[in-house]
């Protein structure tokens, strides 16, 4: 019988792609600059007459809704990331800040050899990693921003299947 409070055994590869996705979306968010959205102010050419459809096109109202709820929401999701790992320990913290969240051309061997102090094995590092990604996902799917259900690990059932035999 499962207790309530027991917490979900995660697979560890698809936590990490799913957290490493998360991440990379972040890093685009901060670095790369939103584009506004211009209005229409010519109208598209149709070969068949048009009629009342029921529907109103506003290409201005769209453009500035989009042009003020885009930054906003890119805004939040940043928020919320930088909030969840500064909820993280000192070094899952470090680790993530450093390889994940400044920019794309950092490595994981530069991060445990030069920025760890004292710099740490790469089994350390991996172990570290691991933990804050599980708690990265156990954080982003508290806050709707992950679904857990696709990270939950396969029973060990799944591991070995036996050969089926030939006639």
């Amino acid at each position: 019988m499962e207790h309530a409070l027991d917490l979900p055994k995660l697979d560890r590869r698809k936590t990490q792609a799913a957290i490493e996705g998360a991440m990379e979306k972040y890093r685009m968010y901060k670095t790369i600059t939103f584009e506004a959205r211009e209005a229409r102010i010519t109208s598209s050419y149709n070969e068949v007459p048009s009629g009342f459809t029921g529907t109103l096109s506003d290409s201005t109202a769209a453009a500035a809704v989009y042009n003020v709820d885009m930054p906003a929401a890119r805004a939040a999701y940043c928020e919320r990331i930088e909030r969840i790992v500064e909820r993280l320990n000192e070094r899952e913290r470090l680790l993530l800040r450093e390889r994940y969240m400044k920019q794309d051309d950092v490595f994981d061997y530069k991060v445990y050899n030069h920025v760890f102090d004292p710099p740490v094995s790469k089994d350390t590092y991996v172990k570290v990693r691991t933990a804050a990604f599980y708690k990265m996902a156990l954080m982003l799917s508290a806050t709707g921003m992950l679904e857990l259900d696709g990270l939950l690990a396969k029973a060990a059932e799944g591991k070995k299947r036996e050969p089926e035999k030939r006639r």
